[in-house]
């Protein structure tokens, strides 16, 4: 089957019916298209019966106002294209749908707050590879529509009806939204109806997460022992075992609410949280009185509690690596970055959002105290954990995963341990759209929605 790019554009109605399409007569050779025949046009769940005027010497395909306006295209633009010979079916596309918390239609330069210019460059990228980008709120669902508002960019934002998207990544922020019925029952139903691909289909949890990578021997070196925290018992023997252990949020991110506990010179217990001023100390003559103090959080707040570990530290300061690891245009999981996050002077998380710098994985190695030998061999081995962690999270967790960011540490000796995995890595604005760059993870996670919608 050929597939390739061909400019589309649209005529005066008057011109051409909407029952029928110009195409340039190397386009219909190349194709293998029979002309003056009827086929079906299909681009994402639209699908029309449609005659096909040859147009010699031209590469163009040609539809009516009519027709574009059904089709939700408004500007010329090229798109890829493939035709099936059995089914008679050219299609146009693919179309990427994300579906994304909230829109602000009153602040078009922030439509989307802070992955608007994420946004942006999703929609340079989509053009770049012959495919359509809209991008929709869990407002604009309705069950069994063959349609859905969403919006897209063209010299400016705009609200269109659109075709139901081959591909649609989730990139919704809090659980609450995504397990609304609403949600659930859209994506039943369009995987269903038209075969729609639906990634990075939930939250994970940390609890989820360890549980199921512990079932697999070779991925056991990377974890951390790591428990629910269920009661004074379980806090007491990881605290007699580990010099100091983490308390972190099971729903948790950005670092926020994570607790590090440690016993200080005393013979008490010191109680470390996380604020957005700094660390919070606090100090217990014993670890029931702590626990007393940390018990009403529990019962609004599930807590993972997990070994504390010595981490590598450049100046004195602790530091983590966030790689992204995503599906490729062969659907195989791959490395596109990894990042060293060092933590801020006044906190001991690495988040962004904690007063953490980022720096390439390359330099935060070299300016570490790791033994030489040992700084070498980290660079090949953290990429291979990544990946390793993903494969696993892919074959023990019943859901469809595109992109993941995985939190990896290295501990003083150069040992790699797993921190968390994350299935919505941050897209918010912490770098600048440059219409000329675009970041070779936007450029990927479109080749894997092509390779998924077959376009």
């Amino acid at each position: 089957m050929s597939k390739f790019k061909i400019p589309v554009q649209t005529v005066h109605s008057g011109i051409l019916q909407e029952n029928a399409v110009m195409l340039g007569d190397k386009s219909m050779k190349k194709l293998k298209i029979p002309a003056h025949g009827t086929i079906q046009l299909t681009f994402g769940s639209f699908r029309q019966e449609v005659t096909v005027i040859p147009v010699p010497k031209s590469d163009i395909l040609r539809v009516s106002e009519g027709l574009a306006r059904r089709l939700g295209l408004r500007q010329r633009l090229a798109l890829n294209v493939s035709y099936s010979s059995g089914s008679r079916t050219l299609r146009l596309g693919p179309i990427i749908g994300v579906l994304v918390s909230r829109d602000h239609p009153d602040q078009p330069d922030r439509l989307f707050g802070p992955i608007t210019m994420f946004c942006r460059e999703l929609t340079n990228a989509c053009h770049a590879q012959g495919a359509y980008v809209y991008f929709f709120t869990p407002e604009a669902l309705e069950s069994h529509s063959t349609s859905i508002q969403g919006w897209v960019y063209d010299e400016g934002w705009r609200k269109l009806s659109l075709p139901i998207a081959d591909v649609i990544n989730n990139r919704l922020t809090t659980r609450k939204v995504e397990n609304k019925p609403s949600v659930q029952h859209f994506l039943a139903d369009v995987k269903s109806r038209y075969g729609t691909h639906f990634f990075n289909e939930k939250f994970l949890d940390k609890t989820e997460v360890f549980e199921a990578l512990a079932q697999d021997a070779t991925l056991q070196r990377y974890l951390p022992e790591s428990h629910a925290l269920k009661g004074f018992a379980i806090l007491k023997k990881m605290c007699g075992t580990y010099n100091s252990v983490f308390l972190k949020p099971v729903r948790g991110s950005l670092g926020k609410g994570i607790l590090r506990i440690s016993k200080d010179e005393s013979g008490g217990y010191r109680l470390l949280s996380t604020t957005p001023m700094g660390t919070r100390k606090q100090t217990y003559s014993s670890l029931a009185k702590l626990f007393q103090s940390v018990a009403p959080k529990m019962k609004t707040t599930r807590y993972q509690i997990q070994q504390g570990l010595p981490l590598m530290e450049v100046g004195k300061r602790p530091v983590d690596f966030r790689a992204l690891v995503q599906k490729n245009g062969t659907g195989k999981w791959g490395v596109t970055s990894i990042v060293a996050r060092t933590a801020g002077s006044n906190h001991f998380v690495s988040n962004l959002a904690r007063g953490g710098t980022l720096s390439t994985a390359r330099e935060a190695i070299t300016k570490s105290s790791l033994p030489s030998g040992v700084k070498e061999n980290s660079q090949v081995l953290l990429p291979r954990a990544a990946l390793a962690i993903a494969r696993g999270v892919e074959t023990y967790i019943p859901a469809h995963f595109g992109e993941l960011g995985i939190d990896l540490a290295l501990d003083q000796s150069g040992r790699i341990w797993l921190l968390e995995v994350n299935s919505k890595p941050s897209k918010n604005d912490n770098t600048p759209l440059n219409d000329q760059k675009i970041r070779p993870s936007v450029k990927q996670m479109i080749l894997y929605c092509r390779y998924l919608a077959g376009l």
